[in-house]
């Protein structure tokens, strides 16, 4: 994906656009994912929240994660569907649901965290970087190359 792009809730309550490319797009295997998605892994678009633009309202989850830092999930009222997080280890940045994109065939994730923590039935791409645990500074240094 080399542009902006936009998505939503099941029932178009919620809508979101985003002005420009994701700065990454990784599955996550942490637990706190797992139970969110309701299956075995998260896929994340991350953008900067300058960036990220959302009409409606969206009811907001908030907790603290395994850093010790708040996790806010921003989902619909109305249909349930999970729309963003957003993690204070992570300040600036949207984490979008790729499940909620209008074309979620436009992208194709480029890392995978928490891999240590991935169930015995999910099975990921072999030829993405995959790092055991969250690992920010070497998935950032990786998509920098």
């Amino acid at each position: 994906m080399n542009e902006g792009f936009s998505g939503g809730c099941a029932c178009g309550a919620v809508r979101y656009e985003c002005t420009d490319p994701p700065r990454l797009v990784a599955h996550c295997h942490c637990e706190d994912c797992r139970r969110s998605s309701g299956t075995g892994h998260t896929t994340h678009v991350v953008v900067d929240e300058a960036a990220f633009h959302l009409t409606g309202s969206v009811t907001t989850f908030r907790r603290v994660g395994e850093t010790g830092l708040s996790v806010e999930r921003s989902f619909c009222p109305t249909c349930g569907s999970h729309i963003v997080a957003r993690y204070a280890v992570r300040a600036g940045s949207v984490h979008i649901r790729a499940s909620s994109l209008d074309d979620p065939n436009a992208l194709s994730p480029n890392l995978i965290i928490y891999a240590s923590r991935a169930l015995d039935w999910t099975s990921m791409d072999p030829a993405l970087p995959a790092f055991p645990e969250m690992a920010v500074d070497s998935a950032r240094a990786l998509l920098e190359q």
